[in-house]
């Protein structure tokens, strides 16, 4: 399964998606490491780029949240540690292990993919709504 953006992400925010884009390249360019026979030290580089930039994209996230007085930003910030936790845990699997096996390759299906899917469709969408309706709450 490959990550793709499509137009039920799209949030309204240009920054915001143009970084989700970015982390489904990422997120695709991990995959792409797994597929290219095993190899561990690859697998290892491309992981730590995608939580580098995973840190990246919700440090900015959560700044454009404080600068508008967000509701609902401590849930938010809550999902993204559960995200980092699940990065730190697919680490852990793939030096472990002798590389990107099967179960590391379903790990990052179910728990990186299907995480990131439901979260921009619902925090990261109704962020974006909350910002639109506040810049735009002169004409209500």
């Amino acid at each position: 399964m490959r990550a793709e953006f499509d137009e039920t992400l799209i949030t309204g925010n240009e920054m915001i998606d143009s970084q989700h884009k970015e982390l489904i390249g990422k997120i695709n360019g991990l995959l792409d490491s797994c597929e290219d026979g095993n190899d561990k030290l690859a697998a290892v580089k491309t992981l730590d780029y995608l939580a580098e930039y995973t840190d990246f994209h919700f440090t900015a996230e959560e700044k454009l949240q404080e600068e508008m007085d967000s509701p609902g930003i401590k849930a938010h910030q809550d999902e993204h540690a559960k995200l980092r936790k699940v990065v730190d845990e697919l680490h852990e699997m793939l030096v472990e292990e002798e590389g990107p096996t099967p179960a590391f390759v379903e790990q990052v299906n179910r728990n990186v993919i299907d995480w990131l899917y439901r979260h921009i469709k619902g925090f990261d969408r109704s962020v974006a709504e909350y910002r639109f309706m506040r810049g735009n709450s002169e004409n209500l």
